[in-house]
């Protein structure tokens, strides 16, 4: 037992932390300058890393009686830290850093110009989340900091959090990125106490930030006020333009007209049938035709030109999809209520955005540009420990690029995260729809485009989901059985762009697996046909009606940690093919196969895709830690179903999505690389920018921290049952154990309760249950 004195060390430095109370969306971002304080912790000797024991809490943190005293004092925090560093920006955090901005403006016009696109967490670095995490948060894990001979020091408290600012000049048409450092944050309630200090700001040239809602809404009124889209419309037989929908478009690049000096959108047109139906589906009615095209810096349309005088579709009598005669419909009577039910309470346990789940614990983050973003993901296995996996998950980016070569489907190349924002369109989510059982939400807080703060409650469900069976066997001498059953933690989010719906999940397993998901659904983005005219770039839906032929793309960037602490480059990647033997001696009955593994030594190397005749997969592997065998442990990512861009080399969307050639790219860990595409895809006329760019370095990934950057796509082709709203498509991968392990981490789950009591949907015999046959009367 320790002594008292011991003791009162101990509760000195673990002080207890909240873990943070508030949500809010922020973009990922390293520090962009070091701050006062030089807050690195001493590299670990080559002695030191050898030496894989963990050391206790008590030797960590007292004085080595060896050394000189002076050197070994330890600071003791005056108070327990409340925000963890990887913590989204509060609303307060957004205020502050709005107004520190606008008040650092030059003059009155600069800063009545402001419209702040992003105001997000500025991400510090690893060695600040791991100091963090070893003696200022629970579960207090000092193992993630390197081991000195002279002992560690701890600073009495965190370096001050910063936010990174996309700020937008409507009235210089200039884009700039500000830092901000939030050196003291009290609540909203106390109003004119809050500080911040700007550490850096630049102008980016030649760029367009994405787009906000608040511009999409003004450009809808500004076309449908121009005279001659009013004109247009009337020959179309419209008079009424509240029926009218207009759908601002990025412009991408196709021209040189479409450079960044001037912040342009495309419309898309769309109209109802009745005005006083607000659930009718609008995009039934395409109005094809009409040229338009906007200056977003000053709202004013620049392009007009009715060029094709298309009829509108009749009004198809199944475009509608609310619930029974509001459709014209019958909502089906036999669907009887599903309870999922959890008397005790959920398994998992939440402080702040820390989430433990069984043997899983991880951070929950979110941004406006990526949504749901998930930190320093472990598992914690016996004896070893904690046992990290990976530093950072999200979803980075998606492209949709349509198939149809006719205007206006040509320029449909949307980048849904870098144009418009995946978090940024999250929904609320409710209860016993998006999300079943018993359910622990988080809320969301971004900035709008004038600088206010607006909060997305329920935008985040954390909840169990059963999934069937997750281990079985019985033995047929005996007739006994063993059955377990699989349950998963499911974190998730669903948005909204324009048309369609994407709900994106992270999924873990009791047996070591973590599983991202898209779910895909909404409305079918659609084109008008005249009488006798089809296409053959797409699907008839209904009389005057087609959907053009699609892809989705998305893109996963994974900060891989296999067994590494944070900012550790002990990682490397084998690909793995399966080989098939070559007939002769060691196959005399061509019945052999074989997995053959090759490191993928540099990044050119390592721009692969998939392949489904060797069963391709990919390893990342720790180079410095075994299991049992001997063998280095990893985690494998498994592709699912997978397709490749079916434009042709040359098209234009390409040159901004040159992502997409391959589904897989591996890069050394890098501060600033962090979109595939680069932060500003929205009109970016340089080729190749992102993840082609940086992988021409070539660096060495032999021993790395390692970026996995997973492309998976889905190609579209439209169906009659995808109308009037499109079932869920489901899309995604697997992160599975291999060798990370010594045997199935999942054969320690408990039995459930079986019910084996007869029901009345049992089948019977005579009025009772069927008997059960041994396993061996079975078998004879």
């Amino acid at each position: 037992m320790a002594t008292t004195a011991k003791k009162a060390t101990l509760i000195n430095v673990y002080c207890a932390a909240d873990g943070g109370k508030s949500a809010a969306a922020g973009v990922r971002r390293e520090a962009a300058s070091a701050p006062a304080v030089d807050w690195r912790v001493p590299s670990a000797t080559a002695e030191d890393q050898k030496d894989k024991k963990a050391a206790s809490m008590a030797s960590v943190i007292l004085p080595d009686s060896s050394s000189n005293a002076a050197t070994k004092v330890i600071q003791v925090m005056p108070r327990a830290q409340t925000v963890h560093p990887l913590d989204p920006l509060s609303a307060a955090e957004i205020s502050v850093a709005v107004a520190t901005v606008r008040a650092a403006g030059a003059t009155p016009e600069v800063r009545d110009g402001m419209r702040f696109i992003e105001v997000v967490l500025l991400e510090p670095d690893k060695h600040v989340v791991a100091l963090a995490d070893a003696y200022f948060f629970p579960p207090f894990q000092p193992s993630l900091l390197p081991r000195t001979k002279g002992g560690l020091a701890i600073p009495s408290k965190l370096p001050p959090r910063r936010a990174r600012l996309v700020v937008y000049n409507k009235k210089s048409n200039e884009t700039s990125i500000w830092i901000v450092e939030l050196t003291e944050v009290h609540a909203t309630t106390r109003g004119g106490h809050h500080r911040g200090k700007v550490i850096s700001s630049a102008v980016v040239l030649d760029v367009q930030p994405p787009m906000d809602a608040v511009e999409y809404a003004e450009c809808e009124a500004v076309v449908k006020d121009y005279p001659p889209f009013i004109e247009a419309m009337k020959k179309r037989g419209i008079d009424d333009m509240d029926l009218v929908m207009v759908d601002p478009w990025c412009v991408g690049y196709h021209r040189e007209a479409d450079a960044p000096s001037r912040r342009l959108a495309k419309p898309l047109i769309f109209c109802r049938t009745e005005s006083d139906c607000p659930l009718e589906n609008g995009y039934a009615r395409p109005v094809e035709g009409i040229h338009v095209l906007v200056d977003m810096q000053n709202m004013v349309v620049i392009e007009f030109e009715d060029r094709k005088l298309v009829p509108l579709p009749p009004a198809d009598p199944l475009r509608n999809y609310s619930p029974g005669e509001t459709r014209g419909g019958v909502d089906r009577s036999d669907v009887k209520p599903l309870q999922i039910v959890q008397p005790e309470g959920p398994s998992f346990r939440v402080n702040g955005h820390y989430v433990e789940w069984q043997k899983w614990n991880f951070r929950v983050g979110f941004t406006p540009r990526e949504g749901l973003v998930i930190h320093s993901v472990a598992y914690v296995d016996g004896s070893r420990g904690r046992r990290p996996i990976a530093h950072r998950l999200s979803f980075v980016e998606m492209v949709v690029p349509y198939g149809d070569p006719n205007d206006p489907h040509y320029r449909k190349n949307a980048f849904d995260a870098g144009e418009d924002g995946l978090g940024r369109n999250a929904h609320s989510l409710k209860k016993g729809c998006d999300c079943l059982g018993y359910i622990k939400y988080f809320d969301a807080h971004f900035t709008n485009f004038t600088g206010g703060v607006e909060t997305t409650e329920n935008c985040v469900c954390l909840h169990e989901e059963d999934h069937g069976i997750l281990w079985k066997h019985q033995d047929w001498r005996t007739g006994l059985a063993e059955v377990r059953r699989s349950r998963r933690l499911t974190v998730s989010f669903i948005c909204t762009v324009a048309n369609y719906e994407y709900g994106f999940y992270w999924h873990f397993y009791q047996d070591g697996k973590i599983e991202a998901e898209v779910k895909l659904t909404g409305i079918l983005s659609l084109g008008s046909l005249q009488p006798g005219e089809s296409r053959k770039y797409g699907t008839m839906i209904a009389p005057g009606l087609y959907a053009p032929v699609h892809q989705h793309f998305f893109v996963a960037r994974m900060d891989m940690a296999v067994d590494s602490k944070p900012g550790e480059a002990h990682n490397q990647v084998v690909e793995v093919n399966v080989k098939v033997e070559e007939p002769g001696k060691d196959n005399v009955h061509n019945n052999a196969f074989y997995a053959e593994e090759t490191l993928l030594r540099s990044e050119l190397e390592a721009m692969r895709d998939c392949d489904p005749f060797s069963a391709r997969h990919w390893i990342i592997r720790n180079t410095r830690t075994v299991n049992r065998n001997g063998q280095l442990t990893g985690y494998k990512l498994v592709p699912g179903s997978n397709c490749l861009p079916l434009a042709g080399p040359e098209a234009k969307f390409m040159r901004r999505a040159a992502f997409l050639k391959h589904n897989l790219w591996v890069t050394p860990y890098r501060r600033g690389e962090d979109f595939p595409g680069g932060e500003f895809p929205n009109q970016n006329p340089r080729v190749g920018e992102g993840l082609a760019s940086y992988v021409k370095q070539n660096r060495s990934l032999e021993e790395a921290d390692i970026v996995l950057w997973y492309v998976f796509g889905i190609t579209h082709v439209p169906r009659l049952e995808d109308w009037p709203v499109m079932p869920v498509e489901r899309i995604g991968f697997m992160l599975q154990p291999h060798g990370f392990f010594n045997c199935s981490p999942a054969v320690d789950v408990p039995p459930n309760a079986c019910e084996t009591d007869a029901k009345d949907s049992d089948v019977k015999d005579n009025g009772g249950a069927k008997p059960i046959p041994s396993g061996v009367i079975a078998k004879l």
